[in-house]
């Protein structure tokens, strides 16, 4: 399937499935995606919306709500009525890592949340422009040495795996290196495509069609061994940079929620998730889809934040609030 075809079919959809009169009694259930629309998070929030509404006789919507590293979303939910009005899909990171860096955090994910359903994996991607002289990362460090003033990359947002990647790649390469934080992929590999900024640290997903496209260029990837998506690509630890990350999507409903409704909700997401052809979409923007038990998901959580929890308070990044 053509993606880019695939992908504007998607996000022309701002009403995802009605189910007719049943679905109108049943009401509203708004899907809130904390980035920006056009990326890969924002596709599986609308694939899982339109197999999820007649199951659950509702009328699903997508809504992003950009803003504040993901706190605007995430908030809304968090404050929202616990009737299944709203429901949060957002990355693991946004969960893990916002509390770990706000002065005062805004929520507490075991307090604040219903944990749904963990829905998707990805890996993360180090992305240059085309007119960067450089095949590979070894390559591209070589072109920062010789470019000091051209250090500027971009993130999704700040507070995120991307970020602390960044910090990560800065120490390890002995360049000082200028952080530009987004709201969300898309407008990243917009300014790399531009030449505004010289490389960025997004997922590996939302880069692929552009890379095999040739409008940019992967130069490494986070995960411990290669990408199925993009065999060609390096790991960084390959390049000798020790860092191995990859992330993922969760749903969550507003504490309180009823038990009931989260565990319909949760079926419904990995039933979705497992049918061939959401499997096919998915696999084609480079997400690996999953689906799991609130459980699995506490879990996934818990080990995530042991892990970057160090990380983080090294680089003694806060947000003020």
């Amino acid at each position: 399937m053509d993606r880019r075809k695939f992908m504007a079919g998607c996000l022309g959809l701002p009403l995802l499935a009605h189910a007719g009169a049943a679905q109108a009694q049943a009401g509203l259930t708004k899907i809130i995606f904390p980035f920006a629309a056009g990326a890969g998070g924002d596709t599986l929030c609308r694939l899982i919306g339109q197999e999820i509404a007649p199951v659950l006789q509702r009328t699903i919507v997508v809504e992003n709500r950009t803003g504040g590293d993901g706190l605007i979303g995430i908030k809304a939910v968090k404050g929202a009525s616990p009737d299944g009005s709203m429901v949060l899909v957002t990355t693991g990171p946004t969960m893990y890592l916002l509390p770990m860096v706000e002065t005062i955090p805004s929520f507490d994910t075991a307090k604040d949340f219903m944990p749904v359903s963990l829905l998707a994996r990805f890996e993360f991607a180090v992305v240059i422009g085309p007119e960067i002289d450089a095949s590979d990362f070894k390559g591209f460090v070589a072109w920062l040495k010789a470019h000091p003033d051209k250090t500027s990359f971009g993130v999704p947002s700040n507070g995120t795996i991307p970020h602390f990647m960044g910090s990560k790649l800065e120490k390890d390469i002995g360049i000082p290196l200028t952080r530009v934080p987004y709201r969300g992929s898309a407008p990243v590999l917009n300014d790399i495509i531009g030449g505004h900024i010289s490389f960025g640290i997004t997922t590996l997903a939302d880069a692929l069609p552009q890379h095999r496209a040739k409008g940019l260029k992967i130069i490494g990837v986070s995960s411990a061994d290669r990408s199925p998506f993009a065999p060609e690509v390096p790991t960084l630890k390959e390049s000798g940079i020790d860092l191995v990350a990859d992330a993922w999507y969760g749903m969550w409903l507003p504490a309180g929620s009823p038990p009931e409704f989260a565990s319909k909700l949760g079926a419904a997401a990995s039933a979705a998730l497992a049918k061939p052809e959401v499997k096919e979409k998915l696999t084609a923007i480079g997400l690996i889809p999953v689906g799991s038990s609130a459980e699995e998901l506490t879990k996934e959580l818990a080990a995530n934040t042991a892990f970057w929890q160090p990380i983080v308070q090294a680089t003694g990044y806060k947000i003020e609030n």
